[in-house]
């Protein structure tokens, strides 16, 4: 089994479900009391949303490298962002790691793949929806990618800093973020919604879409368990 190394508190509230669904993942999948090798570097979520809000690929670039050296001087041998955003310079951290990184993005994309879809709807920081980051791996494989408009985009956005990364959920931003799954659906013919922040799946812990979802944080769990079990599937 490799040890992994995962770069959290991007923010808290996803590192947990990273964390546990990483340990209990391995103990299910090999039917015994284990737990994996894994240390975690934790990082600021506000930081990493501040320079990529700003374009500072430059400085998010050396931000997240820092730590992912970190992660393999502490002897990680695959790494990982809990973090859709920092995906944005994925590239460049992927050409500089000391390790090799298994990335959100090009996970989801395979899953959407896998499910024949031909359009799906974007919602995360709006680094993540206006950027072209996330939609490029999607619109090579031939599926388009439709994010909301801008009204609700700015909604989307502020909910996700001043609510989500702090853990809180209210019933009204549920609501709203139902409203907006449906209006993509609808309007914008959307057959699946991806959960591009890996704060948004805290809103639906007990309610269910009008829509399909990508929950971009379970896939990416999934896949770390293939790299860190050596699993192909």
């Amino acid at each position: 089994m490799k040890k992994l190394g995962l770069i959290g508190g991007v923010g808290p509230e996803s590192t947990i479900p990273y964390y546990r669904g990483i340990v209990y993942g391995v103990q299910k999948r090999l039917n015994r009391p284990v737990f994996p090798p894994m240390v975690i570097k934790s990082l600021s979520s506000f930081e990493v949303i501040r320079m990529s809000s700003q374009g500072d690929r430059e400085g998010l670039t050396a931000y997240l490298l820092a730590g992912i050296r970190n992660l393999a001087a502490a002897g990680a041998e695959v790494g990982a962002l809990a973090c859709n955003t920092g995906h944005m310079v994925f590239g460049q951290l992927e050409q500089r790691s000391p390790i090799p990184l298994v990335s959100i993005v090009e996970t989801t994309c395979a899953a959407a793949k896998r499910q024949n879809r031909k359009k799906v709807g974007l919602i995360g920081t709006m680094t993540t929806m206006e950027d072209g980051y996330f939609k490029e791996p999607f619109q090579k494989s031939g599926i388009e990618v439709v994010i909301p408009c801008e009204t609700d985009r700015i909604y989307i956005a502020d909910r996700i800093l001043r609510e989500l990364e702090f853990g809180i959920v209210k019933e009204d931003t549920v609501r709203r973020f139902v409203e907006i799954a449906e209006k993509m659906a609808e309007e914008d013919g959307a057959e699946t919604l991806i959960l591009g922040c890996a704060e948004l799946p805290l809103l639906f812990q007990h309610r269910s879409l009008p829509v399909p979802v990508l929950d971009t944080v379970k896939l990416h769990i999934q896949a770390l368990l293939n790299a860190i079990l050596e699993d192909p599937a």
